[in-house]
C-alpha cells in the first residue's frame, strides 16, 4: 500500500457554538486532503476527534464503495465507575470489518465488550466500569478490499473529589516536587481578567499558581464582572434573503467584526433554534475570518421561512423561498411480458423528489413484502417495483400513483411450457400381464389425457390413470392382444394452448404356456371326493377342459377351479357319470388323464353275520357249493383258504368268480375237508374277508393218545384217556370200555378184569375204531413224581417276580397233586420255599424280594408218593422293573454339510425310557432301501456321515434303542444335497437351495450423514457360484452421482457430497443361480433446516397475541425437528425465549404487558441446528382500551351438533389359520350417537351366538371365536349403525388343516415375504 502526502491542500475555519457555561477554551478545524490518504481533525481543549482514509485502489466495480461512517463515534466524557460507550454505524461493499485499538498502544482492557447491535444496526465498544487508565484516544477502524477508514476519538474518565481513593493517593505519592515558583499578579483586575480566559475547572489551579487565597471571592466578582461586561459586535455585512429550488444548496452569510470571538452565537429559524448538530449534515456553520455562513443542504419546501442570527444582543435575520417545481413523469411505463417465475420490473422517473409513491395491482394498493419489492434511488426520483416469481395470478395491470398522477402498464406471464425430463419408453408385455407407461414433466400443474392410436382413453377398470406430482403413469390391466397400439400421452396448462406429447408403442405377445406338472389317472371310489389338477409355468393362461374331446359346460357335480398357475377339475362326490377321458387344454399346453371309479371289494354285513353264525354242513361223500355275494370294481382277485392254507383248484374243487358272486365247490367230501374257509376279495383300492365254517359229518376216530393208568391194585385199576381228535362232527355220546386177558382173543364189555382194556368212543354216525392199551399188572408200587421243567420268568417288577413251568414227564404212578417253588440269592446255597399253600398250577408269583437283588428259582413236584427231585434252577434274575422302550427322537436336523459329508444332529426322546444309544440310516433319492450308517449304535445326540456323493439327494431317519427294544424311527421332513453350507449373516435367503452368500461385514440397518458429507457403504459377501452384485436405491437401480466399485467378494458404494435427496433406501442385492440375498441401509441426509415463512401476527384472546406460520419443508419430514418462538421488547436488543419444541405451526403468546411494543421471531431447530430467523416486520401493540373493551365483545357460546353417520377408522383384515386355534379379530369406528355394533357370518346374524364373544369399548370392537374349526371359514362383516346412517367392514377367514398343502404352502409363502419386508 502507497501513501503520497502533500499533493494538495485546503485549510477551511469553522465557527461552531458554544455556551457561557462550556468548558472548551478554543475550536479549530483543518481539513487535509492527500491523493491516497485524505485526514479530517477536530480538536479542543476536552475531546478529540480524528478522521483517515486509506485507498488501496482507485478502480472500484460498479455497485461496490469504499467504508462509509454513517454514524461516526463521539467523543465520551464519563465519571469513574460509571460507563462509556462509543457506537459507530458504517457502510461499505464489500461488508467491512470493524476493529478498535488504543492510540497510545496500550491493550483494551478485557472487561470491555465489543459486540453488534443488530436492532440498530451499531457497532459498539463498552467500558464498564472505567477508569483513569482508560482515558486515551480510540480509533475505530473499518476495513474492506478498496479501502480502511479509521476515526479516532478521545476518552476522558472524571474523578470527583467525592470518589477519590485516598488509598491510590499514597501509592503514587512520591517525593515532593520542587516548589514552583509562583507568578507575581499585580492586582485583582488583572487576576479577574486571568481567570476568565481560563475553564472554570482550572480555575482552583490558576489560583495556586498565582499565590491567590481568597477562591471563593474571586468566583463571586468573576461573575458579577460577566453580567455587567458590554459585547461589542460590528456587522459590516446583513444576511440577505435567498430564493433557491428544491433539492439544492443554499447559503447565508454575513460579515461582522467581535471584540470578544467566546460571544455566544445563535441561527435560529422562525423563533426556532437551529440543532445543527443533531441535523445529520442538513444544517452546517462554517467561519472565513469575519465572514460567517450557514449552510443548508437538500432544501426541501419545509425548509422556506425565516432564517436569523443571534449575536449577542444583536439579530439579523434574511428570508429564504423555495420554488416548488411541478411534478410530472418524465417518461411512460411500458408494458412488460415475461415468463412465468421470472421477475418483472416496472420503473417511473419523477421530475422532483416526493415523500412517497403508491403502487397497485388492479386498484390493489401493494405493500413491499417478499413478493413485491419496492425501492427508490438515491436521489429519489426513480421509484421500482419488482415482481418476484411471476405467476399466472399477476397478470393484470400494474398502476403508479404519485399524488394526482397515475401511470399504468400491463403485465403478461407466459408459461413456461412443458418439457418432458423422461419421455414414454416403448413397452412389450407378455399376453393377460400389466403394461405399465410412465413419463415425468417438469411441471406438477397439468392436465393429462391418454390417447390410443388417436382415440381418447377414459379411466377404466382396464386402464389406471395415476398422476402425483412431476410423474405420471397408465396402467393397461390384464393386456390382451389387441392393446397393443401406440399410445400418446398429452400435457397441457393453464392459458397455454400448445399441446405437449410423448409417444411409445406397447407390443402385446401371445402369451403360451407349457404343463409344469401334468395329470395322472385318477381311480376313486363311488360317493368320494376326487381332482383332476394340471399346473402351468404362467398363472396369466387360462384353459378349457374336455371330457371324451367334448368341452365340459354343465356335467353336473363337477366344479372346475383356478388357483393362479394351478388348474382343477373336482368331482365333490364320485359317481359312474363322471368317468372317462379328460383333457385340458391351453396356449402351447395340453394334459389328458382318465377317471376310474375305484370302488374297493364288500361285502354285506347281513351276509357275514349269517356265514358265521350258520356253519356249511355236509355228510361225507356229499359236494359242498359254497357261495358269497360281493359289490367291487374292478372285479377283485379271488382267493380261498382253509384253515389258513391257500386252496387250489383240483380233481374235487373248483372255484369260480362272477361279477357279483364267489363260488367255492367240493365234491366227494371229506371228514379232512372239514375246517374254517376264508374268502379273500382283492384290487388295487382294497380288500375284504369272510369266514365261515365247513364241517364234514362222519364217525368219531378213536380216542387219543396212550391210556394213562392212574392207580393198579389188584382190586381195581384206575385209568384214564383223552377224548378223540376228530368227533365226526358229532358230539361224543358214550365210550365203550373192552377188556381181554393176555393171551385170549375175545374182548368183553367192562367188568372185573385183570389183563388188557380196550375203549370204543360213538356218535350218532357210528363207532369210532378201538384204541387199545398197554399190558400192564394189576398192583404195581406208587414212586414219587420225576423232575418238572426249569422255571421261565415270564413278568418282573421290583418287588414281585412271576415264573413259568411244566409238569413232569413222569407223575411216579400217581397223579402230581401239588408243587413247591423255592428261591436263593444267586451265590448263595440256601434255597427258601416261598410259598405256604400248595401250589395247584404251573404259574406261580414270588412277591416280597428286594429291589435290585438278583434271584435264582426252583419247582419241586407233590404226589401221594412225597415230593419229587427238584428241578433245575432257573436263569438268574435282578429284581427291578421292566425296561420300556424310548419313544419317538426329537427334532432331527442337518446342523452343517459339506460336499462328501453331513452333520445331523437330534433330541432325546421324550417319552419311554433313556435310550442306550441310536440307530441312524439313510438311503439315497434313487432308492429305497435303507442302510445303516453305523455297525454299533450311536452314543451321542449328533454324528457326521462321510462318504457322500456330490449334491447326491440323501434321506435320513433315526431310532433310539435301549436293553427293552428299539423305538419307533424318526425320518428326516425332505431329502437334503450334500452341499457346502455358510452363514449369511444379515442376509436373507429366499429359497432353501446351495446358494450360499455371507454378508459379513458389519453393515448398520440405520445410517444418518450431514450434508455435504461423504456417504460410504462397504459390503463383503461370498458365494458359491459367485454372485452378480446390484445396488438400489428405493427399488430403483442407482444412477448418478455415486461411484460403486465392484469386485469378487466386496462392493463400495460412494456419494463424495450428500444431498438432501440422497435420503432413502439403499439396497445391495446378491444374486446367482441358486437363489438371491439383500441387505437394507435406511439412510437420512440431515442439514440445517429451511426456515419458516409468512408469519402472520393477530389476537384471537385479550392480551395475548397468536402467531401462525407457514411449515418449514424439513420439520414435518424430521421427527426430531421443531420450532423456537421468541419475542423481543422493542425498546431493548434482547432476544427471550418464548417456547420450545413447537411442532404446529400456530402458537399462542401469553404474559405481554399492555401498553408495550413487541417483536416476534419464529425459528427451526434439528440436532444439526437452528435455521435463518423469521421476525415479525412491525412491532405488536397490546391497547389498554382495547384489551378491556374485549370482554363486552365476547360472543356467546353456541352448542355445536357433534352427530355425525358411523365409519370404520380400522376396518377387518383377512385371517388364515389351523384348524384348533383361537382367531381374535378388531375394526376400529366412529360415530355419534354411539353406534349398535352387529356381527353377521355371510347374511346370518350371529350376535347372539355363544360360540362368538363379540365386546364393543370406546369405538374399538373384538371378536373372539375360540377353536376354529374347517366350519368357522367363510365371510365374516360388523355392522355399525345409528340413526344418521351406518357402515359395514368384513373380511374373509381361512381355517387349513395340516392336511391342506396348497393353503399351507400359499400361508407359508404370505409369511415369507412379510419376513422378508420386515428385514
Amino acid at each position: 500500500m502507497t501513501t503520497i502526502h502533500h499533493k494538495e491542500m485546503l485549510q477551511e475555519h469553522v465557527s461552531m457554538e458554544f455556551s457561557s457555561s462550556t468548558t472548551h477554551m478554543q475550536t479549530f478545524s483543518q481539513t487535509t486532503k492527500i491523493l491516497g490518504e485524505e485526514v479530517v481533525t477536530r480538536k479542543s481543549s476536552g475531546t478529540t476527534e480524528f478522521f483517515s482514509l486509506v485507498t488501496r485502489s482507485s478502480n472500484i466495480s460498479a455497485g461496490e464503495s469504499i467504508p462509509e461512517f454513517v454514524d461516526k463515534p463521539q467523543p465520551v466524557t464519563a465519571p469513574e465507575g460509571d460507563k462509556a460507550m462509543f457506537r459507530v454505524r458504517v457502510q461499505g461493499n464489500p461488508k467491512p470489518n470493524i476493529s478498535w485499538k488504543r492510540e497510545s498502544g496500550a491493550p483494551i482492557k478485557e472487561s470491555a465488550k465489543t459486540f453488534y447491535d443488530s436492532v440498530n444496526k451499531e457497532h459498539v465498544l463498552k467500558l464498564e466500569p472505567p477508569t483513569s487508565d482508560d482515558s486515551d484516544n480510540y480509533k475505530c477502524t473499518a476495513s474492506n478490499d478498496h479501502a480502511d477508514a479509521i476515526y479516532t476519538v478521545s476518552l476522558l474518565v472524571t474523578e470527583g473529589q467525592e470518589n477519590l481513593d485516598f488509598k491510590k493517593m499514597l501509592k503514587k505519592r512520591g517525593p515532593p516536587p520542587p516548589k514552583k515558583k509562583q507568578k507575581k499578579v499585580t492586582d485583582e483586575k488583572e487576576t479577574l481578567e486571568i481567570l476568565s480566559k481560563v475553564p472554570k475547572k482550572d480555575f482552583e489551579k490558576v489560583c495556586m499558581e498565582y499565590g491567590f487565597t481568597d477562591f471563593r471571592g474571586l468566583l463571586k466578582k468573576l461573575k458579577g464582572m460577566k453580567k455587567v461586561e458590554v459585547e461589542t459586535i460590528q456587522i459590516l455585512k446583513p444576511l440577505e434573503d435567498r430564493e433557491t429550488k428544491v433539492d439544492t444548496t443554499v447559503v447565508f452569510d454575513c460579515i461582522m467584526e467581535l471584540k470578544d470571538p467566546n460571544v455566544k452565537m445563535t441561527w435560529i429559524k422562525d423563533n426556532e433554534p437551529l440543532r445543527i448538530q443533531y441535523s445529520l449534515g442538513k444544517y452546517d456553520m462554517k467561519q472565513m475570518g469575519t465572514k460567517y455562513m450557514l449552510v443548508i443542504t437538500n432544501v426541501n419546501m419545509n425548509d422556506a421561512g425565516t432564517y436569523s442570527l443571534s449575536v449577542g444582543n444583536k439579530r439579523i435575520s434574511a428570508k429564504l423561498t423555495v420554488l416548488d417545481e411541478p411534478l410530472n413523469f418524465l417518461g411512460e411505463m411500458k408494458p412488460m411480458k415475461v415468463t412465468e417465475r421470472q421477475t418483472a420490473v416496472f420503473e417511473i422517473r419523477l421530475s422532483k423528489k416526493v415523500p412517497n409513491s403508491v403502487w397497485k395491482f388492479n386498484g390493489k394498493e401493494l405493500k413491499r413484502d417478499e413478493k413485491y419489492e419496492i425501492t427508490v434511488s438515491e436521489d429519489g426520483l426513480t421509484h421500482t417495483l419488482k415482481i418476484k416469481d411471476a405467476r399466472l395470478s399477476d397478470n393484470g395491470e400494474f398502476s403508479a400513483e404519485v399524488g394526482d398522477l397515475v401511470q399504468k402498464a400491463q403485465l403478461t406471464i407466459d408459461r413456461i411450457p412443458i418439457k418432458f425430463v423422461s419421455t414414454l419408453k416403448n413397452v412389450r408385455v407378455k399376453e393377460r400381464s400389466c403394461a405399465c407407461l410412465e413419463c415425468e414433466l417438469t411441471s406438477k400443474n397439468v392436465t393429462l389425457r391418454w390417447k390410443k392410436d388417436g382415440q381418447l382413453l377414459e379411466r377404466s377398470s382396464k386402464y389406471s390413470m395415476n398422476h402425483e406430482g412431476k410423474r405420471a403413469e397408465l396402467v393397461i390391466k390384464d393386456a390382451q392382444l389387441s392393446d397393443g397400439g401406440e399410445y400418446t400421452v398429452v400435457a397441457m396448462q393453464d392459458a397455454d394452448p400448445t399441446e405437449y406429447c410423448s409417444t411409445s408403442v406397447v407390443t402385446v405377445e401371445e402369451r403360451l404356456a407349457t404343463v409344469k406338472s401334468g395329470m395322472s389317472d385318477v381311480h376313486a371310489a363311488t360317493g368320494s371326493p376326487a381332482e383332476l389338477c394340471v399346473v402351468l409355468n404362467d398363472e396369466k393362461v387360462d384353459g378349457v377342459w374336455l371330457k371324451d374331446e367334448e368341452e365340459i359346460t354343465d356335467l353336473t357335480g363337477v366344479q372346475i377351479v383356478k388357483q393362479g398357475a394351478v388348474h382343477k377339475l373336482i368331482f365333490p362326490n364320485m359317481g359312474p357319470e363322471h368317468e372317462g377321458k379328460y383333457t385340458f387344454r391351453a396356449k402351447g399346453a395340453e394334459s389328458e388323464a382318465s377317471v376310474f371309479i375305484a370302488d374297493p371289494p364288500t361285502i354285506d354285513p347281513s351276509v357275514l353275520e349269517a356265514l358265521a353264525a350258520h356253519p356249511v354242513t355236509v355228510k361225507a361223500g356229499h359236494t359242498a357249493n359254497i357261495k358269497v355275494p360281493f359289490r367291487a370294481k374292478p372285479l377283485p382277485k379271488v382267493t380261498w383258504y382253509k384253515d389258513g392254507m391257500e386252496v387250489t383248484e383240483e380233481e374235487r374243487v373248483s372255484m369260480e368268480r362272477g361279477e357279483d358272486q364267489a363260488l367255492l365247490t367240493i365234491s366227494n367230501c371229506a371228514r379232512e375237508d372239514s375246517g374254517i374257509i376264508m374268502l379273500k376279495l382283492k384290487n388295487d383300492h382294497g380288500s375284504a374277508t369272510a369266514t365261515l365254517h365247513l364241517s364234514v359229518l362222519d364217525r368219531p376216530k378213536p380216542p387219543q393218545g396212550r391210556v394213562e393208568f392212574l392207580e393198579l391194585s389188584g382190586n381195581c385199576v384206575h385209568m384214564k384217556w383223552k377224548a378223540p381228535k376228530d368227533n365226526g362232527g358229532r358230539p361224543i355220546t358214550q365210550f365203550i370200555v373192552e377188556r381181554k386177558a393176555v393171551g385170549k382173543k375175545s374182548w368183553i364189555k367192562i367188568g372185573e378184569v385183570d389183563g388188557k382194556v380196550t375203549k370204543f368212543s360213538t356218535n350218532q354216525e357210528g363207532v369210532s375204531d378201538p384204541l387199545e392199551a398197554e399190558e400192564v399188572f394189576a398192583g404195581n408200587p406208587i414212586e414219587s413224581p420225576g423232575l418238572a421243567s426249569q422255571p421261565q420268568v415270564t413278568d418282573m417288577i421290583k418287588e414281585a417276580v412271576t415264573i413259568r413251568w411244566n409238569a413232569p414227564t413222569q407223575d411216579g404212578g400217581a397223579p402230581v397233586l401239588s408243587y413247591i417253588v423255592e428261591r436263593r440269592k444267586k451265590g448263595s446255597n440256601l434255597w427258601v420255599p416261598v410259598n405256604k399253600d400248595p401250589i395247584q398250577g404251573t404259574k406261580y408269583t414270588v412277591d416280597g424280594l428286594l429291589e435290585d437283588t438278583e434271584y435264582e428259582f426252583r419247582v419241586v413236584a407233590v404226589n401221594k408218593a412225597g415230593p419229587g427231585q427238584p428241578s433245575m434252577p432257573s436263569s438268574s434274575v435282578v429284581a427291578k422293573d421292566p425296561v420300556k422302550p424310548p419313544g419317538l427322537v426329537q427334532d432331527l436336523h442337518v446342523s452343517d454339510s459339506s460336499n462328501s459329508s453331513m452333520s445331523l444332529a437330534w433330541l432325546e426322546p421324550a417319552e419311554g425310557d433313556p435310550p442306550s444309544g441310536y440307530i441312524l440310516e439313510m438311503r439315497a433319492e434313487d432308492t429305497k432301501e435303507w442302510s445303516k450308517c453305523t455297525k454299533i449304535p450311536i452314543s451321542g445326540t449328533c454324528y457326521t456321515v462321510g462318504g457322500l456323493t456330490e449334491r447326491q439327494k440323501y434321506f435320513f431317519r433315526i431310532r433310539a434303542v435301549n436293553e427293552a427294544g428299539c423305538g419307533e424311527p424318526v425320518e428326516l421332513d425332505e431329502g437334503v444335497r450334500a452341499t457346502t453350507r455358510r452363514k449369511l449373516g444379515d442376509a436373507v435367503i429366499k429359497k432353501e437351495s446351495s446358494m450360499l452368500f455371507d454378508l459379513s461385514a458389519r453393515l448398520k440397518s440405520h445410517m444418518v450423514v450431514r450434508a455435504g458429507t461423504a456417504l460410504c457403504i462397504h459390503a463383503a459377501f461370498s458365494g458359491s457360484p459367485p454372485p452378480s452384485m446390484i445396488w438400489l436405491k428405493d427399488g430403483m437401480p442407482t444412477k448418478g452421482r455415486e461411484a460403486i466399485t465392484k469386485s469378487k467378494n466386496h462392493s463400495q458404494f460412494l456419494i463424495s457430497s450428500t444431498k438432501r435427496s440422497d435420503s432413502g433406501v439403499y439396497r445391495i442385492l446378491l444374486q446367482n443361480e441358486f437363489g438371491e440375498a439383500y441387505h437394507d441401509i435406511h439412510v437420512r441426509v440431515a442439514d440445517f433446516p429451511q426456515p419458516p415463512t409468512n408469519l402472520q401476527l393477530f389476537e384471537e384472546v385479550p392480551n395475548t397475541v397468536t402467531l401462525t406460520w407457514n411449515h418449514s419443508p424439513d420439520v414435518p419430514e424430521d421427527s426430531e425437528a421443531h420450532y423456537v418462538i421468541m419475542k423481543r421488547d422493542a425498546s431493548t436488543a434482547t432476544w427471550f425465549t418464548v417456547a420450545e419444541h413447537v411442532f404446529s405451526n400456530k402458537y399462542m403468546v401469553t404474559g405481554l404487558l399492555p401498553g408495550r411494543k413487541y417483536y416476534f421471531r419464529v425459528l427451526a431447530r434439528n440436532k444439526i441446528g437452528d435455521s435463518d430467523p423469521l421476525d415479525s416486520r412491525d412491532t405488536w401493540l397490546v391497547n389498554k382500551d382495547k384489551i378491556e373493551d374485549q370482554s363486552a365483545k365476547l360472543k356467546p357460546y353456541q352448542q355445536k351438533d357433534w352427530r355425525h353417520a358411523p365409519r370404520f377408522l380400522t376396518p377387518l383384515k383377512p385371517h388364515t389359520l389351523l384348524r384348533g386355534q383361537d382367531c381374535t379379530m378388531t375394526c376400529a369406528f366412529l360415530g355419534y350417537p354411539r353406534p349398535t355394533v352387529t356381527l353377521y357370518k355371510g347374511d346370518v346374524n350371529i350376535t347372539a351366538n355363544s360360540k362368538f364373544w363379540c365386546n364393543s369399548t370406546s369405538g374399538v370392537c373384538t371378536i373372539v371365536i375360540p377353536t376354529w374349526t374347517l366350519k368357522d371359514s367363510g365371510e365374516y362383516s360388523v355392522l355399525v349403525e345409528n340413526e344418521l346412517g351406518k357402515d359395514r367392514s368384513g373380511c374373509t377367514l381361512t381355517v387349513y388343516d395340516k392336511d391342506d398343502k396348497a393353503i399351507l404352502a400359499s400361508v407359508t409363502e404370505s409369511l415369507q415375504k412379510k419376513s422378508k419386508y420386515l428385514m
